[in-house]
């Protein structure tokens, strides 16, 4: 198969790559390098654009056709929350301009396969230990509005041309299949903790009164691999499917608490440091864990690696690459 990927030289999307290229398929990777980095992706071909701007529409079709592309695979958006609530416009613009661009890009090519990267997000404040597709999309930024928007755009387009797409609503990624694919972002609670150790200050609990078995927050962590295979499989359902699309949870489906996760994170470090609690975060909610029933009823798919897989390979990538405060690839 001959996959074109966008934001493939993120974090996420760099994974996905690697295995594409390890089942034999062909890859251009698309991407602005705004945020990833071109040694994740070594001499693959590199078409550098800003899906954004619709002035590269053609030649994203274009880069389509020469590649002989017969499926996509997008990653290609920002995803700050704080960023999205300070510059709404200018997210919608990134998150669901790009996309509209490649949808545009695609039908003028004649692609027909889309795989969406989506978010838990969607769900907003939604909280439970069994979070399905069903539960209601109500999200509570502007980051979470764009992925549901995107979906919502997907599923539009399906019905314009015979486009089959799924959206992959991710959970809490996490861990590195390779060292040197690792997340170089501090913006999510393993990176966090690694970053506190580092300053050798004790890791931070906000709030140890949920009701919970701990007290502390509960959430559904994946690994990155498990995560990148996912992908594959959806891909794969593609093409035994109808025109149409469907929203699949990407998650483990068992919950892990915050306290759980910061001592895991200290033993594999060898650190001797006590978390800090302090108060809640407003909006917290004390357990989101997802059901991945739907996909693995679709595919077989199910996450195969557990809380110290993702450890020790998150900080087995972090003591190859070095902490950074680098915005986050998607």
């Amino acid at each position: 198969m001959r996959v074109l990927v966008t934001g493939g030289a993120g974090y996420i999307g760099s994974h996905v790559v690697r295995l594409l290229v390890q089942r034999g398929d062909e890859v251009v990777v698309v991407d602005d390098l705004s945020n990833g980095d071109v040694a994740r992706i070594g001499d693959l071909p590199l078409v550098r654009l800003d899906l954004a701007d619709p002035s590269t529409i053609p030649a994203l079709a274009d880069a389509m056709r020469d590649h002989r592309v017969d499926a996509v695979i997008h990653f290609a958006a920002r995803k700050r929350v704080d960023e999205s609530v300070a510059r709404p416009a200018w997210y919608y613009g990134q998150n669901v301009g790009s996309l509209a661009n490649l949808l545009e890009a695609m039908e003028d090519a004649g692609v027909h396969r889309l795989v969406f990267s989506s978010s838990a997000a969607v769900y907003g404040a939604t909280e439970g230990s069994a979070i399905d597709e069903d539960h209601a999309t109500l999200p509570i930024n502007p980051y979470g509005a764009t992925k549901l928007i995107g979906e919502q755009l997907v599923e539009s387009a399906t019905a314009a041309f015979p486009l089959r797409a799924t959206s992959l609503r991710y959970f809490n990624v996490a861990g590195a299949g390779w060292p040197e694919l690792g997340d170089t972002a501090v913006l999510n609670l393993v990176p966090m903790v690694f970053e506190r150790i580092d300053a050798g200050t004790s890791p931070l609990i906000f709030g140890d009164d949920y009701p919970t078995a701990d007290g502390t927050c509960v959430r559904d962590f994946v690994h990155v691999l498990d995560l990148a295979e996912a992908h594959l499989a959806m891909l794969g359902h593609l093409d035994a499917s109808e025109p149409g699309h469907v929203a699949v949870n990407v998650g483990t489906g068992t919950g892990s608490s915050v306290r759980e996760v910061i001592e895991a994170i200290v033993r594999v470090a060898g650190a001797d440091l006590e978390p800090e609690v302090r108060d809640r975060r407003a909006g917290d909610p004390p357990a989101v864990v997802a059901d991945p029933g739907r996909i693995r009823e679709l595919t077989g798919w199910s996450a195969r690696l557990g809380l110290q897989d993702i450890v020790e390979s998150a900080w087995a990538s972090h003591l190859r690459l070095g902490a950074t405060s680098r915005n986050p690839v998607v």
